[in-house]
């Protein structure tokens, strides 16, 4: 396989009480162990608001291209990545995520298949596919 996009990100200072960079300085962010952890928290992100930024909108993206290749238009959809961090029992940590993708105006049948469909071709979905938990719920109201 050859890459479609290649990019690239460093992390500085104490890791989740550091900063990461892209490349490309794009993106600049410095980051806080969130108070739930026991750190600071405040107006600082952290990996896991990234990654539930990053995987809501690829699989957004993913889930419009294959409702337009289905025919289907989606008006005013959204999707909300929710990622918690857990302690496995045997040490170390996983992450498990909730999408929910609101869908106005199509049938719950419909919501609930484009769902399934994007999830087989989302790359974040297929990274974490037999890794983590991933939840996925259509709403249509």
């Amino acid at each position: 396989m050859s890459a479609l996009y290649t990019t690239e990100a460093l992390s500085t200072g104490d890791g989740r009480n550091g900063e990461v960079r892209s490349l490309d300085g794009v993106l600049d962010e410095v980051l806080a162990v969130p108070k739930e952890m026991g750190g600071p928290g405040g107006d600082k992100t952290n990996p896991e608001q990234l990654f539930a930024a990053g995987y809501a909108a690829c699989f957004h993206n993913g889930l419009r291209l294959i409702a337009r290749g289905q025919g289907v238009e989606l008006s005013a959809s959204t999707v909300q990545s929710k990622v918690g961090l857990l302690a496995r029992e045997a040490g170390g940590f996983t992450l498990a995520v909730s999408l929910t993708a609101h869908l106005p105006g199509l049938e719950q049948s419909t919501a609930d298949q484009l769902m399934k469909a994007t999830h087989e071709v989302c790359p974040y979905s297929n990274a974490t596919r037999g890794n983590i938990e991933v939840t996925l719920t259509a709403t249509v109201h």
